[in-house]
């Protein structure tokens, strides 16, 4: 249509009237980034008006809008005559572009011509030395701006105010914007801008109130500023910017409703982001993008897919970032259906080359696809990719299981000119941590002790976790010291590797090593504390954790309150444990086992079994985990049926497979019951190969119920598969003393003797003011044994005087948890509950002798035995034995 005209305009032949007919097309055509209004540069030339400045400064603007800034450019220097619009129009041109440095260069060549820059010649210059970090060049156009008078320009001010900011300066921002008076609309709204820029919320606000005040009227772009400023005030500062521009009748465009969206999105009002998203027809990529953003940080990833159609359906072609957000979006949904898709979509777009959408689908595939193949083809597919294609595909495979792989993947990237980042080497370490591959680490170590990456902390801490993890903790710590600056993620490393490890009070030494860096303990670091006080049974450590916690807000976090369900109910304090419990706004998996085991082994059996079924009805899902304590009750509380019906259910109603040690525990609950050649059934026929434990498991309650023929067959099993193991002789032995038969426990023993196998040393501790005091069976070496003895003969005599029937075996006399309960009698205030763990059970001597002690005297004595509880009081435990 425009070509038509154009001949039209030539037929007419009246030069007037064709200069003027061509300026009003391509003014229109330049309003409106028209691209086929180009078609009247050939009229132009054939009617001899290339020489028309105003018509070929209009060419310009439109070869830059519509055709990009080297067309523009190729123009501009075939250009007959250039003035200071011309000038102007190129140097826009690239800083729109973001080629700052050519615009600087064009700016140069401008004034060796000798033509003069005008207002917005200057604000472009000063976007591109903010850009470009070109602070004293900006200065310099600052002095030609006062030179030249141009000082009072509005559009000036706004530009210099915008360097400022950008360079951090904003008080200098501040102090120009006050010199000068009479400000417009723009230089408020940019003055507003360069505070939420610095952060300075309140500040932003408070201009906007000045400038309403001085009778300047705010536009869209004021309030898209202030709407910034409003992440950090809160929901209502943004309902009321909401409120006046629609008090102000500002036209609510895409832009004002993209901003929009994105306040309510962060404040997780969904329902009124789409609200203000359909309040008017217009829609854009962007604001499609804020949507489908918002629904994706409001993890509503259902609606996002469906926003991500109805974009598709409205016509409005999504660009890289689109496809990328989408496909993230994928990936969080775990939804390959979804993620091949839109990676159709992407293909017929034309984008299957981009960089971050193949990133984002290499991310995809690797997360939603068990076949790592997808994700290599389109990795293959990618022309250049960067650091991140190479480290999502190395990252992948390692996650995938495939760590060699991943490792030749990171040696091909370093083929090809790559340079991996911290991410792309601690991904690998870690990975390989998992796999125990430590000949590959070591490589990977040495690669980056030549490289920079070497004083990367992300990189230390990796290979800090990677030793601890394979249990080389002096190579872990040669790396803690030689590391120019820790961090929480170092200490909390290690502290929870040292728990997995068995070493809890190295992991609670390492509370004076943060303290002596002066780093603070974080809710991650608190948590493996708090395990390393609740398996070491240091109550007193872990309450001090807990008042830690209190004062410093960490309390509020899943991962504490957690650690002290555990903690309190591994050390007998299940009340305190019901209580963290309850301060749990939405408990998962962790926090309903934790409670569920600390009352199971605290003997609260049908409270147990009862948190089990609050458990299901909250909508929780039990897992592998919450059977072992679900089990484990059954076995204590001798609830033979339930127990079995508990084990059937796993597989049949909850799609779990029983492990080996669901399988010790049902041979417990069968053994519990006397069933015993059943419990035998269960290790023959279980798809497992049967372990030392499940053999003790069975022995004890062959001698629960004297089955002698049963126990040494067992006995015989287990020992086949560890016959250093004097657990098994010794379980024989006590079974014969109980049948009477001393000749065959004789000879247990004589047969342990010759094979020099000894029984481990029994010894119990407990804590005092901070100290760990430990007792070992038979020993005479702490410095009040004598005064402990005493208190013990004192305690047997008072039994006698009192008609309790105790029948105290001499041997028992010397048992570690009767030294540590009278110790922490003699040496504790008259109310406090004493605590003691001991590394075997409990004899029923020293049970006895408990009960009674809890009868003579008004105390609770905890003695924790493995995984189970005894509480005293009152002459009962909690165990009813």
């Amino acid at each position: 249509m425009l070509c038509k005209a154009a001949n039209r305009v030539i037929n007419r032949n009246e030069p007037t009237f064709l200069e003027e007919t061509c300026s009003r097309i391509l003014s229109f055509c330049n309003s409106n980034s028209l691209k086929q209004g180009i078609s009247v540069h050939s009229p132009v030339i054939k009617l001899g008006l290339h020489h028309h400045l105003y018509l070929n400064n209009n060419l310009l603007s439109l070869y830059a809008k519509c055709f990009g800034v080297n067309k523009a450019r190729h123009f501009f220097d075939e250009m007959p005559h250039k003035d200071v619009v011309s000038w102007t129009g190129i140097l826009s041109a690239y800083v729109k572009n973001g080629n700052h440095d050519t615009a600087l260069r064009v700016f140069d060549s401008m004034l060796i011509s000798g033509e003069s820059p005008n207002e917005f010649t200057l604000s472009s210059v000063l976007r591109s030395c903010s850009s470009m970090g070109e602070f004293d060049y900006g200065t310099c156009i600052q002095g030609y701006v006062i030179k030249e008078g141009f000082d009072q320009n509005p559009v000036l001010i706004s530009g210099l105010i915008d360097f400022y900011s950008k360079f951090g300066l904003v008080t200098e921002a501040s102090n120009l914007f006050i010199t000068k008076g009479n400000h417009d609309t723009v230089t408020w709204t940019m003055m507003i801008s360069s505070c939420v820029l610095a952060q300075r919320w309140v500040q932003a606000l408070q201009l906007y109130v000045d400038m309403v005040k001085a009778g300047v009227a705010p536009n869209e772009f004021t309030f898209v500023k202030l709407l910034g400023a409003c992440s950090v005030h809160g929901l209502n500062y943004g309902k009321l910017v909401h409120a006046h521009i629609l008090l102000k009748g500002v036209k609510l465009n895409v832009v004002l409703k993209t901003a929009l969206v994105n306040m309510y999105s962060r404040f997780r009002r969904m329902e009124d982001a789409i609200k203000v998203s359909n309040s008017t027809p217009e829609y854009d990529i962007m604001l499609w993008t804020a949507l489908i953003s918002g629904f994706a940080q409001n993890s509503m990833f259902r609606k996002a897919a469906s926003a991500f159609r109805a974009m598709g359906v409205s016509g409005i072609i999504p660009n890289n970032y689109m496809f990328s957000s989408i496909l993230n979006i994928s990936s969080l949904m775990l939804s390959l259906a979804l993620g091949q898709q839109v990676h159709s979509r992407v293909v017929v777009t034309g984008l299957e080359g981009d960089v971050s959408v193949g990133n984002a689908l290499i991310n995809m595939y690797l997360k939603c696809s068990d076949n790592v193949e997808d994700a290599l083809r389109v990795f293959r597919g990618i022309s250049l990719p960067n650091v991140i294609s190479w480290t999502s595909l190395i990252a992948g495979f390692a996650e995938h299981g495939l760590q060699l792989d991943s490792f030749h993947l990171f040696m091909e990237m370093r083929e090809a000119g790559v340079e991996p980042n911290s991410f792309t080497v601690s991904s690998i370490i870690r990975s390989f941590g998992a796999a125990k591959l430590l000949p590959q680490t070591l490589m990977l170590h040495g690669h980056v002790v030549k490289t920079s990456l070497y004083e990367d902390i992300a990189v230390q801490n990796a290979l800090v976790d990677f030793y601890a993890e394979s249990g080389m903790l002096n190579d872990a710590w040669q790396i803690v010291d030689m590391m120019n600056r820790r961090d929480a993620i170092t200490y909390t490393t290690l502290a929870s590797r040292m728990n997995q490890m068995g070493h809890h009070e190295l992991a609670l030494h390492i509370i004076t090593d943060m303290k002596n860096d002066d780093i603070k303990i974080d809710e991650f670091s608190t948590a493996s504390f708090l395990s390393a006080s609740a398996d070491l049974g240091t109550i007193m450590t872990g309450k001090q954790l807990h008042c830690h916690s209190v004062k410093s807000g960490l309390c509020k976090w899943f991962s504490v309150l957690n650690g002290l369900v555990n903690l309190y109910g591994k050390c007998g304090c299940i009340h305190d444990a019901q209580r963290a419990f309850g301060e749990i706004g939405m408990p998962d998996n962790f926090s309903w086992n934790g409670l569920i085991s600390g009352l199971t082994s605290n003997g609260y059996i049908p409270s147990a079994l009862s948190t089990f079924d609050d458990m299901k009805l909250s909508g929780v899902k039990p897992d592998a985990i919450t059977f072992l304590s679900i089990l484990s009750a059954c076995s204590i509380g001798k609830l033979t049926d339930l127990g079995l019906e508990h084990f059937q259910s796993m597989r049949v109603m909850y799609n779990i497979e029983p492990q080996l040690d669901h399988y010790v525990h049902l041979v417990d609950i069968l053994g519990q019951g006397g069933r015993l050649e059943e419990a035998m059934e269960v290790i023959q026929t279980m798809p497992f190969t049967a372990n030392t434990s499940i053999y003790k498991t069975l022995l004890r309650a062959c001698k629960a119920h004297r089955n002698i023929p049963l126990a040494e067959h067992t006995a015989k099993q287990g020992l086949e598969l560890d016959p250093s193991d004097p657990a098994f002789y010794i379980l024989l032995t006590n079974l014969y003393q109980d049948a009477g038969r001393h000749d065959l426990a004789k000879r247990a023993l004589t047969v342990m003797k010759e094979k020099q196998l000894r029984k481990n040393t029994s010894h119990s501790r407990m804590e005092i003011r901070d100290k760990v005091h430990v007792f070992v069976a038979g020993e005479r070496s702490h410095p009040r044994t004598n005064e402990i003895y005493e208190q013990i003969e004192f305690f047997e005599a008072e039994f006698k005087k009192h008609g309790y029937l105790f029948q105290g075996i001499g041997h028992s006399y010397y048992h570690s948890e009767k030294l540590a309960v009278v110790f922490g009698l003699l040496n504790t205030p008259s109310k406090a509950t004493i605590y003691v763990i001991k590394n075997s059970s409990i004899c029923r001597d020293c049970h006895d002798f408990m009960k009674f002690v809890t009868q003579l005297i008004d105390r609770e004595i905890i003695v924790r035995e493995g995984n189970r509880l005894h509480s005293f009081r009152k002459g009962e435990c909690s165990c009813r034995g």
